[in-house]
C-alpha cells in the first residue's frame, strides 16, 4: 500500500503485527514477530528504535524483565549515536515501568520524567499522556495522590475525542480514583 500511494515511509511490518499481537494477548507470538523484524533491512536500519521499544515492551510482559531492559539499552544507544529522538518517550517509559517492576522507583520515576520532557518538547500529546499515567500510577503507589492528579489532569483535559481508546480509559480510570 505504501509503494502504491507513494507514502514517503516504509514500516516493517513485522512491527505492525508483533505489536498487534502483544496488544491482543498473543505476547510470546507477538515478541517472535518483533525478534523476526528487527533483523529485515527495514527493521534493522530506520524503525529499529521503534522494534526495540515494542519488543521490550513484550518482553517485560512476559516477565522478563532483564532481557526487556536490554532491547531499551539498545534503543537508548542508537538513539545517542544516530540522533533518532522519535521513539525516546516511549522508550524511556517503558525503562519506567521494567524498572518499577524490579522496584526501583528512583530510577523508575527518572525514567517517567525523562520521557514526560520529550514527549513535551516533541508536542506528542499521546506519548505525554503515557507517561503522565505512568508517572500518576508510580506517584499513587508512593502515596503522592495530589501531585498525581496535578500531573495528570491537564493532559487528560488538553484530549477532545478519542476517549475510547486504552490510553485516555487508562488516565481516566486513574483520575476517578483519585478524585
Amino acid at each position: 500500500m505504501a509503494a502504491e500511494q507513494r507514502l514517503g515511509f516504509v514500516r516493517e511490518p513485522l512491527f505492525l503485527r508483533g505489536d498487534a499481537l502483544v496488544a491482543q494477548g498473543a505476547i510470546v507470538e507477538g515478541v517472535r514477530c518483533l525478534r523476526e523484524g528487527l533483523r529485515t533491512p527495514v527493521g534493522g536500519a530506520v524503525w529499529r528504535i521503534y522494534g526495540l521499544a515494542s519488543l521490550a515492551n513484550g518482553l517485560m510482559r512476559l516477565g522478563k524483565l532483564d532481557d526487556a531492559l536490554a532491547a531499551i539499552n539498545d534503543g537508548l544507544q542508537r538513539m545517542k549515536t544516530k540522533g533518532e529522538r522519535l521513539w525516546g518517550a516511549e522508550l524511556y517509559r517503558i525503562k519506567g515501568l521494567i524498572l518499577l517492576r524490579q522496584n526501583d522507583f528512583e530510577q523508575s520515576q527518572t525514567a517517567f520524567q525523562s520521557a514526560l520532557s520529550i514527549a513535551r518538547r516533541q508536542a506528542a500529546k499521546a506519548y505525554e499522556l503515557r507517561a503522565a499515567t505512568s508517572l500518576s500510577l508510580l506517584w499513587c503507589e508512593r502515596g503522592r495522590l495530589a501531585e498525581a492528579r496535578d500531573l495528570l489532569w491537564p493532559v487528560y483535559g488538553w484530549f477532545t475525542e478519542g476517549f475510547d481508546t486504552p490510553d485516555l480509559k487508562e488516565a481516566k480510570v486513574l483520575l476517578s480514583e483519585l478524585a
